[in-house]
């Protein structure tokens, strides 16, 4: 395949294409609907950082969405994360059998700050699926749901 730069046709920037990569690469997930704010730019961030080879960088955002979740669900700023694990499966943001996801990218997320050791792109990759779903079963899927008038 020949060295090309080509418009991306959803956001209609360069991309770079090599022998065997595209730069900026496709960014794993989908958007989530009915996201605040602040809780969207983080969700796209991580997005993004695969998408840029920052691995660590993405596998960090999904531990830090976990805390801005918490918070824009109701919990207090300033807690220690595990504190913010336990609110969001306490008050039933997690789905059932759900509890391994929050658990697994809490773990990826502690590896990630105070280990040495990278972050792999499958590593990014897994934590956005979980964190996408998270979002999906908390944001998008209520906001879904028609409005009930008397």
């Amino acid at each position: 395949m020949p060295v090309t730069l080509q418009l991306c046709p959803n956001c209609m920037y360069p991309t770079f294409f090599g022998v065997d990569q595209q730069i900026p690469d496709v960014a794993p997930g989908e958007e989530v609907q009915g996201l605040p704010a602040d809780v969207e730019n983080l969700y796209r961030e991580a997005r993004n950082c695969v998408a840029a080879s920052a691995y660590t960088g993405a596998v960090l955002c999904a531990r830090k969405l976990l805390m801005s979740i918490a918070v824009a669900q109701g919990d207090q700023p300033g807690k220690n994360f595990f504190e913010y694990v336990e609110f969001l499966a306490n008050k039933g943001f997690v789905p059932p059998n759900g509890r391994g996801w929050v658990d697994h990218i809490r773990s990826k997320g502690n590896e990630a700050t105070h280990e040495i050791r990278m972050m792999s792109r499958p590593d990014a990759e897994q934590l956005i699926t979980f964190i996408e779903m998270l979002l999906k079963f908390i944001y998008e899927f209520p906001s879904r749901v028609p409005i009930k008038t008397p």
